[in-house]
């Protein structure tokens, strides 16, 4: 079962930050060293309501809507989707990060946000002291081992990425039907999504601005950011902080990459230090099992404390 008690950001607090281009809203709360968490598609910072105030009795917690998402700025795309890359969408989240005071920080992120983390973590390893992936592999990596079973499972993957105005057409058309499918489908239980969570995650894919936005990242993804990954996998960079991976018991990254070794051998080639392991609740595993999934996360983070500032 779902844990759907919720303490909803106790004690956090709205703000909204200016960046370059755009802003980025966060809720902000806690005391302690800097911790920045990440969400994925298709939810909002919401995500980390039960896991948040948790880790804020510990840490100072700091978690983003991410570019199109919730309450943050769309910002102009371009013919290369260059603004809705994760390195583009990295670098706005470091200024964000120092607009709050924050000049090294350690970071979580969840799907899509766990692809923002790990491009933080390579673009500028004198930030990021330490980096937690959930039910992620490396973009470069997820396309090259790609099959009818992602295109069929995931189709968000190649549907958003299709060029304009395709999927914003069909999305515009039935905005609820791509929630409920997420939602329904990636292995955790519905009680987890309570009616004013669903709600908050519809909101965006009723906006045309935001529902681009969206495919723009998709579209990066597919592009982009796979080139900016085999581009350093050629090079032999590599994220030297200490980095966490965990991701779902029955899901696709413990099922699907067992001839290549699993999860941690995917990441050993991207980690100097990695560690991790499977936990339970689909997918969406931190509104399934919030307890547990911030226990796992205090744990590992504890040790940031000796090297933020």
């Amino acid at each position: 079962m779902g844990q759907t008690e919720s303490r909803v950001f106790d004690g956090f607090a709205g703000q909204v930050i200016a960046t370059e281009n755009s802003t980025i809203h966060a809720r902000v709360g806690g005391s302690g060293p800097p911790l920045l968490l990440l969400h994925g598609f298709p939810e909002t910072s919401l995500m980390w309501r039960n896991v948040a105030p948790l880790l804020a009795e510990d840490f100072t917690t700091v978690c983003p809507d991410l570019r199109g998402y919730g309450e943050s700025g769309c910002p102009p795309s371009d013919d290369r989707h260059e603004p809705y890359s994760k390195r583009a969408m990295g670098r706005e989240l470091i200024s964000a990060m120092k607009a709050l005071g924050f000049h090294r920080f350690a970071v979580g992120g969840h799907d899509r946000g766990g692809r923002i983390a790990y491009r933080m973590a390579l673009d500028a390893p004198a930030i990021v002291t330490r980096l937690a992936v959930l039910d992620v592999i490396p973009i470069g990596d997820a396309w090259a081992m790609a099959d009818s079973r992602l295109a069929l499972a995931f189709w968000p993957w190649s549907l958003l990425a299709q060029p304009a105005p395709l999927p914003e057409t069909l999305i515009g058309a039935a905005p609820h039907a791509l929630l409920d499918d997420a939602l329904s489908n990636w292995g955790t239980p519905a009680e987890c999504f309570p009616p004013e969570v669903r709600l908050a995650y519809l909101r965006p894919f009723n906006d045309p601005a935001r529902v681009h936005a969206i495919c723009e990242e998709f579209r990066a993804a597919a592009t982009i950011d796979r080139e900016d990954d085999e581009a350093d996998q050629r090079a032999g960079r590599k994220i030297m902080c200490p980095t966490l991976a965990l991701w779902d018991s029955r899901g696709a990254l413990e099922t699907w990459y067992g001839k290549e070794g699993g999860p941690l051998a995917i990441w050993r080639r991207w980690v100097e230090r990695v560690e991790g392991n499977a936990v339970e609740g689909g997918h969406f595993f931190p509104e399934a099992r919030p307890r547990e999934t911030a226990a796992e996360l205090r744990t590992f983070f504890k040790e940031v404390s000796r090297t933020a500032s």
